[in-house]
């Protein structure tokens, strides 16, 4: 990337990393991603390289398939957020299709929550 003077860099982090969740080991991990993700930004925006993170919520997939089985905790989770409902994997592949695509030219060290607003209150 930096012989071509371009490129784009996408990072998974989590919602949780932003408001926690009790999940300390988890959300560590996840803010760690935000740190690096800022850090390489400002490091590599120089050379063309962008740098940013995806800030997912609850997403439908086999990692919260377990939510479904405790239905009052999803209950719980889906009152907070308030688009009601999880997200679905093409939520978290449209934004990071954007994002490391040249639509997204002047950005970087962004940070795109999806997760139904849930982190908005």
């Amino acid at each position: 990337m930096e012989k071509q003077q371009k490129g784009s860099i996408v990072n998974i982090s989590s919602y949780t990393a932003q408001v926690g969740m009790g999940l300390n080991a988890y959300t560590a991990s996840k803010g760690a991603v935000r740190a690096i993700s800022k850090a390489a930004a400002a490091q590599f925006g120089h050379s063309g390289i962008r740098v940013n993170a995806l800030f997912p919520g609850i997403i439908n997939t086999p990692m919260t398939k377990g939510l479904e089985t405790s239905g009052q905790v999803l209950e719980q989770l889906l009152a907070m957020t308030p688009l009601q409902r999880l997200g679905e994997p093409e939520d978290i592949a449209k934004a990071a299709l954007y994002l490391a695509s040249d639509d997204a030219s002047f950005v970087t060290g962004a940070e795109l929550v999806i997760d139904g607003g849930f982190t908005a209150h």
